[in-house]
C-alpha cells in the first residue's frame, strides 16, 4: 500500500465494514487523523494502518468499530468515561433515538450499525450489539418479532419494547401497470423484482408471503437482484430497472415517481439484553421512548403509527 494513498470517509467505512457515522465518530475522537481537500474529508493510508494496528492491540473503542464489541469482560482495556452503545437497523427513528440517548443519558455514546433485522438479533446473541431493532414476520402465527427473538436469544434475559409501527407493502411503477394488489399477484409472469439482502426484515416478509401463497422464488425474475436498504429498492423501481419491490411507505414518499401498495402493518421493536452492564441505561431509554418530546419528533415524520411506542411487549 502506497504511503501517498488517501481515502474518503465512504471508502474507510467500506474497508472497515462500518457506517460513515462510526468513521466520523473516530475522526471526532482523534482516533483517525483527517484533513480536508475542498469539501471532502480525507484519511491517509498510513493513518488507517496505524489505527488498525492499535485496534489489534485491544483498545475498547477500536474493537467496537472492528466488529467485536465485547466490552465488559476485558480487564486490560483502558478505563473510559463513556461507553459505546451499538444500535442496529436502518430506520430514521433510530437516529432520532440515538440523539436523545446521547443528550439525556450520561456515560454512553451511541454508535449506529446499519444491518438487517435477522442479522441484528444474531449480532446480539454474539455480544456484538446493545440495542437491536427488528421487524420480522412469522408467517405461521402472524406475529412480529417475538417468535424469532425467543429462538435466537435462547437462555438470555431481555426486554422487548415497541419503537413504532409502519406500513409495508409493494413498490410499483406509477399507475401500477401490472395491477398488483395482493401478495399472490407476485406470481404474475414476467414480473421483474428487486429484492432486499438476506437477513433483512423486508426479505423475510417477502419469503414468508411467497411461502404462504405457494409461489416459488425462482418464478420471480430478479429474486437474486439485491439492494441493502428500502431506498435502493424504491429507486430501482422508479428508474424502471424493476417492476416491483418490497418496502415501507415512508421511503416511497421520499423517492416519488412510484406507487405504494400497502399490504401489512409491521411492528418495529427494540430488543435489549438485561444484564448488570446495561441496567443503568435500559429503563431511562424506555422513559425516553414514552416521553412526549421523543414522540413529537417522530410524529413529524409521516408514515409512523406511535400507538404502542414505549410499550414493553416482553420482559424475561
Amino acid at each position: 500500500m502506497s504511503s501517498d494513498m488517501s481515502y474518503t470517509t465512504e471508502e474507510i467505512a467500506k474497508l472497515l465494514k462500518v457506517s460513515k457515522l462510526t468513521v466520523y465518530d473516530l475522526i471526532k475522537k482523534g482516533d483517525l487523523p483527517s484533513y480536508r481537500v475542498g469539501k471532502q474529508m480525507r484519511i491517509d493510508a498510513a493513518d488507517l494502518e496505524a489505527y488498525k494496528q492499535r485496534a489489534r492491540t485491544g483498545s475498547i473503542a477500536d474493537r467496537i468499530v472492528m466488529g467485536n464489541p465485547k466490552l465488559h469482560s476485558n480487564p486490560l482495556a483502558p478505563a473510559s468515561s463513556t461507553r459505546p452503545i451499538v444500535i442496529t437497523g436502518h430506520d430514521i427513528g433510530l437516529d432520532i433515538l440515538a440523539k436523545h440517548l446521547e443528550k439525556n443519558i450520561p456515560g454512553i455514546r451511541p454508535l449506529r450499525s446499519f444491518v438487517g433485522s435477522l442479522d441484528s438479533l444474531i449480532s446480539m446473541y454474539r455480544g456484538e450489539s446493545d440495542i437491536v431493532s427488528t421487524h420480522l414476520l412469522d408467517g405461521d402465527s402472524g406475529e412480529y418479532n417475538l417468535p424469532y427473538i425467543r429462538k435466537i436469544l435462547v437462555g438470555s434475559s431481555y426486554v422487548v419494547v415497541n419503537l413504532l409501527s409502519r406500513n409495508a407493502g409493494l413498490y410499483v411503477k406509477q399507475g401500477n401497470p401490472f395491477g398488483l394488489h395482493t401478495w399472490s399477484d407476485l406470481s404474475h409472469p414476467g414480473l421483474r423484482l428487486v429484492n432486499r439482502e438476506k437477513g433483512s426484515g423486508a426479505r423475510v416478509l417477502l419469503d414468508e408471503q411467497l411461502r404462504l401463497h405457494g409461489i416459488k422464488s425462482e418464478q420471480l425474475l430478479g429474486y437474486d437482484h439485491e439492494q441493502t436498504n428500502h431506498l435502493g429498492v424504491a429507486s430501482k423501481v422508479a428508474s424502471g430497472e424493476a417492476d416491483v419491490g418490497v418496502g415501507i411507505e415512508k421511503t416511497a414518499q421520499l423517492v416519488g415517481q412510484i406507487d405504494f401498495i400497502p399490504l401489512i402493518q409491521e411492528r418495529y421493536d427494540l430488543v435489549m439484553l438485561k444484564n448488570p452492564d446495561n441496567e443503568s441505561w435500559i429503563y431511562p431509554l424506555i422513559q425516553i421512548l414514552q416521553s412526549d418530546e421523543f414522540k413529537q419528533e417522530l410524529q413529524a415524520i409521516s408514515g409512523y403509527d406511535l400507538t404502542r411506542t414505549g410499550e414493553i411487549l416482553l420482559e424475561t
